[in-house]
């Protein structure tokens, strides 16, 4: 597994994740609760784009100055497309997130929470995921092909499915939780159990963050993939996809009202899918 990725940069990297995310959750706190509005949401999806592509600046001189400038106007560019790729997929996610809040009738100001908990477990699942890809990347180079077959069959599908709303009732994960799990059928305040009667029951926030966190899986299978057509080195892979999912609860704010606009997303969204899979 060979990555341009030394001790430096791994450190850098995770030392502005941490922050970042510690700075998102003491502004989220000091806030309290509440709605979060289309200009909040606005000038925090800057600022998530603006910290990444000072992220790729930072990256791109210390290559510059360590591997030359061939080395770091590549890296660069890598980090730059996959960072765009991962956003763009990005937006079908949000809106599947949008759909199962609506379902469960999420209140605006648990939003936030059930958001940020997504955020910190996709982080996690799709560190793991990256680095056992890029680990049978290495060992079966073939499997590009595979991915690059499975992005065809993914683009093909996500077209002759546009305009179709996915059903919830059928939702495997649901499914499962309704006939294995006591859930209540009203909120708690912010607690994703209780205690009624010496026993345990889940709220229907613990049911929207399992479907949530299923549901990233599902479109990190898609979009991981995509990254890897571009680039096989993890810490390219990797940063790209965690700088994109860092901006996911802003995003979901911002595009909130305007999901009936994006009609035609899934058609462009399957034909980038179909030409990363050729590509590959």
């Amino acid at each position: 597994m060979q990555t341009i990725g030394n001790v430096w940069m791994w450190g850098g990297f995770v030392a502005v994740v941490i922050i970042a995310l510690l700075v998102d959750l003491v502004l989220m706190r000091h806030g309290g609760p509440h709605k979060v509005t289309f200009k909040e949401a606005l000038w925090w999806s800057i600022g998530w784009v603006v910290l990444a592509l000072l992220f790729n600046a930072g990256l791109w001189y210390y290559l510059s100055e360590t591997a030359g400038q061939v080395v770091a106007n590549k890296v660069g560019l890598e980090f730059l497309t996959g960072y765009l790729v991962e956003k763009a997929l990005a937006v079908d996610n949000i809106f599947v997130f949008l759909m199962i809040m609506s379902y469960f009738a999420v209140p605006e100001e648990q939003r936030q929470k059930v958001l940020i908990i997504g955020i910190l477990g996709a982080i996690v699942l799709r560190t793991i995921m990256i680095f056992a890809g890029s680990v049978l990347i290495s060992q079966f180079h073939w499997l590009l092909y595979v991915f690059g077959a499975f992005l065809l069959f993914t683009g093909w599908k996500m077209w002759f499915a546009a305009g179709q709303e996915p059903d919830l009732e059928t939702n495997p994960a649901l499914r499962w939780m309704r006939k294995h799990l006591r859930l209540l059928p009203d909120y708690a305040g912010n607690a994703m159990s209780v205690m009624q009667d010496g026993k345990r029951w889940f709220t229907p926030l613990f049911a929207v963050l399992i479907l949530i966190a299923v549901t990233d899986v599902i479109f990190a299978v898609d979009s991981i993939p995509a990254i890897f057509a571009i680039t096989t080195d993890p810490f390219i892979v990797l940063t790209s996809n965690v700088f994109a999912v860092l901006g996911l609860r802003a995003m979901f704010f911002l595009l909130a009202g305007m999901a009936d606009r994006f009609h035609l997303l899934p058609y462009g969204l399957a034909l980038v899918l179909g030409f990363i899979g050729i590509k590959m």
